[in-house]
């Protein structure tokens, strides 16, 4: 049974938060040339593969979207922070229910859509593969399709931001784990990782400064980076303690989250109002009591 990590959960606040980072990612994965201005659906994440016994075994993946504009694709891209020699059975198994899922059944054809498939790996070696494939091979012929690797390691700073691959920024810290127990000792090497978070820092002031990102944006970048930090240098607590200070010594993942939530209490405070939705209705998609709306309602009048 697989086990969510804090980085998968870092990695799925990302996708459900800032969507926006998505498409300079897909672009920079799968070669596209999106804009920005494309709209993007999400599907759904559980998918129930049929196993030979006749039970169903539920598969979570990290990802699944669609991007509309000049053109439409899907896509689908996993988050890896560990080896795992099974990840390409399993990226089969859920490109195949994700297929499935969108089917369309005409006469006596089944027409399947297989998505755009990546692995992001947090950790690499040589012998982490740049690029692997699934090849079918069937009664009417021979399929191959390609899913893409992209893995942290291969990015510094200047082409994170060069590139605007924000998305990554939160994992970041994975590109020095073999030396954080230098860092943590070694005042001097400590102070040269805490002069990239700084940049980091200073570079999403700059960008938010200049619209390329809002607030919320910034604030849940932010936020992220220092979760990922918080966990994969728990022994090393010079390294926490300066990441924590360089970028932030406040707790700032609720002041984020607040931002966003008044913004969606609001409009849905508005289709009450304007006898769009039911406070019950409007309550539940906010994932909150009746109460607490009403009293916000009350509030705000």
């Amino acid at each position: 049974m697989l086990v969510n990590t804090p980085y998968d959960d870092v990695h799925k606040t990302l996708v459900n938060d800032c969507k926006e980072l998505l498409i300079p990612l897909v672009n920079e994965i799968f070669h596209e040339h999106f804009t920005g201005n494309e709209k993007i659906t999400f599907y759904p994440n559980e998918h129930f593969i049929n196993q030979q016994n006749g039970k169903q075994q539920e598969r979570i993946t990290d990802t699944c979207f669609e991007i509309s504009g000049e053109y439409t694709k899907k896509y689908h891209i996993e988050c890896q922070s560990t080896s795992d020699p099974s990840m390409l059975i399993r990226m089969f198994e859920y490109d195949t229910q994700i297929a499935l899922d969108d089917g369309e059944l005409q006469e006596n054809i089944l027409k399947v859509y297989f998505p755009n498939s990546a692995v992001l790996y947090l950790r690499s070696n040589q012998n982490t593969p740049d690029m692997m494939h699934v090849q079918m091979i069937t009664p009417g012929g021979e399929v191959t399709y390609p899913i893409r690797v992209i893995k942290m390691k291969s990015y510094t700073l200047e082409e994170i931001f060069e590139k605007n691959l924000l998305f990554l920024i939160p994992f970041y810290i994975f590109v020095h784990e073999k030396n954080l127990s230098v860092y943590n000792e070694d005042r001097e090497r400590l102070q040269e990782l805490l002069k990239e978070f700084e940049y980091i820092k200073n570079q999403l002031e700059t960008l938010n400064e200049q619209g390329v990102i809002n607030e919320f944006v910034r604030l849940a970048i932010v936020d992220m980076t220092r979760k990922v930090v918080k966990h994969l240098a728990k022994n090393y607590k010079q390294v926490r303690k300066g990441v924590k200070a360089v970028m932030g010594g406040k707790v700032l993942e609720y002041e984020a989250k607040t931002i966003l939530k008044k913004g969606k209490i609001s409009a849905y405070t508005e289709m009450i109002r304007d006898g769009f939705i039911t406070i019950s209705e409007a309550a539940k998609r906010l994932d909150m009591p009746v109460e607490k709306l009403e009293e916000f309602m009350n509030k705000n009048e």
